[in-house]
């Protein structure tokens, strides 16, 4: 496969979850692999077409930051790739958008953290002067920094539209214990993020985490 051709589906075996991007297959009991394809969504909608070598980008850039953030948390990453003893006669092309990792419980929401006002908080803070239940100061325009990162969970639709909802809403999905884990950690590895692209010179104005449970473990 060149360089030029698109992938909008996976053809590994045991597909059990076909996501707006990444399509999971079944390995074994304990480990799935996750295949970034090269399609494109926006605004909840799958596009026909899709970016040429996108999936492998995005491989990439996951594996980078699950790297770079585990000793704030530890992750379901499991390597690059495919495991030549249970997954044969795949291209290498293949091997490029694909990554193992562990199974998992996921928690239904997501966790969204925000240095600055844009996208979706914006609309809702020019609305109401606030997001997600976080009143904001008078007179922020768009792309404001905020004095500290703020955090907005949203729900975690299978279809549809995610909702952003009050961390109080969020408390009556996970617990409060599990909430406020999640909403620290969430908080933390953005601040971590941010300053490590500011550096680079890329602004991180916002960015979503999902997380998982194994044994009884928060992981990224």
């Amino acid at each position: 496969m060149s360089d030029s051709t698109v992938l909008l589906n996976s053809d590994f075996p045991d597909l059990i979850h076909r996501g707006k991007v990444r399509d999971t297959h079944f390995v074994d009991s304990e480990t799935l692999l996750m295949v970034s394809t090269d399609r494109v969504s926006a605004f909840d909608v799958v596009l026909p077409t899709g970016i040429p070598g996108k999936g492998k980008v995005l491989n990439q850039m996951a594996s980078f930051w699950f790297k770079k953030t585990e000793h704030i948390i530890p992750n379901h990453f499991l390597k690059l790739g495919i495991d030549e003893q249970k997954l044969h006669s795949f291209s290498d092309d293949l091997k490029k958008r694909s990554m193992l990792v562990k199974k998992a419980e996921r928690f239904d929401v997501e966790c969204v953290a925000r240095g600055y006002i844009t996208g979706s908080a914006l609309l809702e803070y020019k609305e109401k002067g606030s997001t997600s239940g976080i009143v904001l100061p008078e007179g922020l325009i768009e792309s404001d920094k905020l004095k500290s990162p703020i955090f907005t969970p949203s729900t975690k639709a299978n279809e549809g539209h995610d909702e952003n909802i009050s961390f109080d809403q969020m408390i009556t999905i996970v617990g409060s214990d599990v909430a406020e884990k999640l909403r620290q950690i969430t908080l933390d590895l953005y601040s971590y993020a941010h300053n490590y692209a500011l550096g680079k010179g890329i602004i991180i104005a916002d960015t979503k985490f999902e997380f998982v449970m194994i044994d009884g473990d928060i992981i990224l």
